[in-house]
């Protein structure tokens, strides 16, 4: 079981490694696509990513309400207690 520090330091180590985002500008309110410049096509890369993490399978539909790194962790969240 991961707790949500565990979840948001993942998300993050996944946005600096392979966004090349800044680590300072990766804050629980920060909109992924306002803030942290991802597109569509980032978007998809990071469900794959976070698949790849959690070894479970995230639908589209779970993610499209996501706009905040706080509403992946909680959507992860979510997912790993299932």
């Amino acid at each position: 079981m991961q707790n949500r520090e565990q979840i948001l330091a993942m998300l993050t180590t996944i946005l600096v490694d392979e966004f090349e985002i800044e680590a300072e500008a990766i804050t629980p309110e920060a909109n992924l696509y306002e803030e942290l410049d991802l597109d569509s096509i980032d978007a998809v890369d990071l469900v794959i990513k976070l698949q790849q993490m959690t070894g479970k399978k995230i639908q589209p539909d779970e993610f499209k309400s996501v706009r905040t790194v706080n509403d992946v962790v909680n959507a992860i969240e979510g997912l790993v207690k299932d």
